[in-house]
């Protein structure tokens, strides 16, 4: 195998044989599931669910290549994008409610799932994108080993909305080659009131410290296409302003400058947040003035920002063959 910086962690893992320990580890847990911070100790193995709602099997809603994550990781061919069915943090406001919350999606085999990464990979996409994998991790370590072993050879992508336990992402150490995070809140009120979370604010810097630790700042290749690292999102809820502050300062000062950051502005209300007012309603233009004020103030090496416009991009429907109405077009990278 050769020794290069573009040669992704895992094939590496897999030479040795402590991938394969590590597979076996993940599937232990689904027997008193502990993959995600809610632990809700639900034995899946004897198909009883979690509290995501995932059981014994893998379940996606949509895979292919995807143009909406920051540029370094869509490049021109798009990031290779698998959403899977459920989350265990459910947002009152997600934007992917049909999937996380609702259920939407089908039944995959570990077989069939590394067939669709193979197929990513052949169709030119930078990376296998994961999205909200962490409760389906046995399984998709599983599919990784069968997919690599045939031949997959491009970076893996933990996307992730930050609520995530140290103990998993140990697991995935020197197997994930770039965390995408989201960042979602600061302050446990909210946290509370969004997401029935509390707990979020301290596990997701406990858990981006991980990630930092593990795969640091973002190395591209000479295309500008990543190639291992971690790129930390934060998307700004309207009148939420405080809660922006305070997760930018915290990445200040606990993380380099170097540190990528993408700051989203294309919140719109979806799913119960008509219920949670101010969720109501998109954000406002002074609104997203002053997170970018924010972002300026904080000095980071480099970061993206979405136009305020870009609400109208992103909200996807997933009963439709191509759920996602647009592209990264409306970012600026800095």
């Amino acid at each position: 195998m050769p020794d290069s910086a573009t040669t992704p962690s895992y094939l590496a893992m897999i030479e040795s044989g402590e991938f394969a320990l590590r597979e076996s580890r993940a599937r232990q847990l689904l027997s008193n599931c502990t993959l995600c911070p809610r632990r809700c100790g639900a034995n899946r193995n004897n198909v009883e669910r979690g509290f995501c709602g995932a059981g014994n099997f893998l379940e996606i809603a949509w895979a292919g290549p995807h143009f909406g994550e920051e540029p370094p990781l869509i490049g021109t061919k798009g990031a290779g994008t698998i959403f899977f069915t459920h989350c265990s943090l459910r947002c009152c406001f997600c934007q992917n409610y049909q999937i996380s919350q609702q259920g939407m999606g089908r039944f995959v085999s570990e077989e069939a799932l590394s067939e669709i990464m193979l197929d990513l990979q052949y169709k030119g996409c930078h990376n296998i994108n994961l999205v909200t994998s962490s409760h389906y991790l046995p399984f998709i370590l599983k599919a990784i080993r069968l997919a690599a072993d045939r031949g997959l050879k491009v970076p893996l992508v933990y996307n992730s909305s930050g609520y995530e336990t140290v103990d998993t992402l140990r697991l995935v150490e020197g197997i994930v080659d770039i965390y995408l995070p989201d960042w979602k809140y600061g302050e446990e009120r909210i946290a509370r009131e969004y997401s029935n979370a509390v707990d979020y604010p301290c596990v997701c810097l406990a858990a981006i410290t991980e990630m930092y630790r593990q795969v640091g700042n973002l190395q591209v290749d000479n295309e500008g296409i990543a190639q291992r690292g971690i790129i930390v999102r934060h998307l700004v809820l309207p009148h939420h302003l405080a809660n922006t502050e305070l997760i930018l300062s915290l990445l200040v000062e606990n993380f380099s400058p170097s540190i990528k950051i993408s700051l989203m502005s294309q919140y719109a209300p979806a799913y119960q947040a008509p219920m949670h007012p101010p969720l109501d309603r998109n954000l406002l233009p002074h609104e997203h003035q002053e997170a970018l004020q924010m972002m300026e103030a904080c000095a980071f090496d480099e970061y993206w920002v979405q136009e305020l416009e870009s609400n109208q991009l992103y909200l996807p429907d997933f009963s439709k063959m191509r759920p996602f109405p647009g592209g990264y077009e409306g970012s600026n990278a800095v």
